[in-house]
């Protein structure tokens, strides 16, 4: 058994229950296949990174499963029950914040909390601890364009949690920040997995990104979207965040996950 092998999860243990199951979806734009017969499970309180190239439909299934498109063949269960359509268990953080303009830092992340009727005083307290839990205590009264990008960030991220949805759908949410902002995040992220006790599906590009969030790697490749392989990186989650990048089996496993996507990067 190598290095690589040695850090994914044990095949003879048993399978972790599953809060999101994808069953045989499929999805066409005009000609294009852009997924077909896809099936994956998503292990409850984990993050699961879908990790390909461009084009290979990450995004695509991000959004049937948040029910913001419909699939054209198959289903998407959460707890066992098939979703029509967006719902309160399931919050989506977008790439590009989609934040409302005109409305400040505790209008913004109470927001959800405002359209399902929560009284005021009660959606205030509740976004106020989750813009601490994200570090902007203190921005509650800024708006978005008195705000640096990776605070934006931090505010859809806490406006996702705010509304306490069991699962979290993230699309490359951290691709806009620099690099050592990034990092920060990527650290931050671990932390909520670890105390949200949520699940958590998760678009990227970046292999390091992927291998260094993840419980579960599902590695896509290009169209009609198929999943080439299930990755369980386990060995060093916990040695520290610190200490996750220096760890020769993180570093195994990045090499391998480039080796099976490097033909298919245009």
């Amino acid at each position: 058994m190598s290095q690589t092998d040695a850090a994914f999860a044990d095949a003879r243990e048993p399978a972790p229950e599953s809060a999101v199951s994808v069953r045989g979806v499929s999805k066409n734009y005009g000609a294009v296949e852009a997924l077909k017969n896809m099936s994956l499970e998503f292990p409850r309180g984990q993050l699961t990174s879908l990790l390909g190239p461009s084009g290979c439909g990450k995004t695509t299934l991000l959004k049937i499963i948040a029910g913001l498109i419909p699939a054209d063949a198959g289903a998407v269960e959460v707890n066992g029950k098939t979703i029509r359509g967006p719902g309160d268990d399931r919050a989506f953080v977008f790439q590009d914040f989609a934040l409302l303009p005109w409305a400040n830092v505790l209008r913004n992340v109470a927001f959800g909390l405002e359209l399902r009727g929560v009284a005021k005083s009660e959606r205030e307290a509740i976004a106020e601890k989750y813009i601490a839990n994200v570090g902007l205590a203190g921005f509650e009264k800024s708006f978005p364009h008195q705000l640096s990008g990776g605070m934006r960030q931090r505010v859809g991220l806490a406006r996702a949690l705010s509304v306490d949805a069991e699962v979290l759908l993230l699309d490359e949410p951290f691709s806009a920040v620099d690099e050592q902002t990034r990092r920060k995040f990527q650290e931050d992220l671990l932390s909520l997995v670890q105390n949200e006790n949520k699940t958590f599906i998760f678009v990227t590009h970046s292999i390091e990104e992927a291998v260094y969030v993840s419980d579960q790697i599902a590695i896509l490749l290009p169209r009609p979207s198929r999943v080439s392989e299930i990755i369980r990186p386990t060995s060093f989650r916990n040695k520290g965040v610190e200490n996750i990048r220096r760890d020769p089996e993180y570093l195994d496993i990045v090499d391998e996950i480039w080796a099976s996507l490097r033909s298919y990067v245009e």
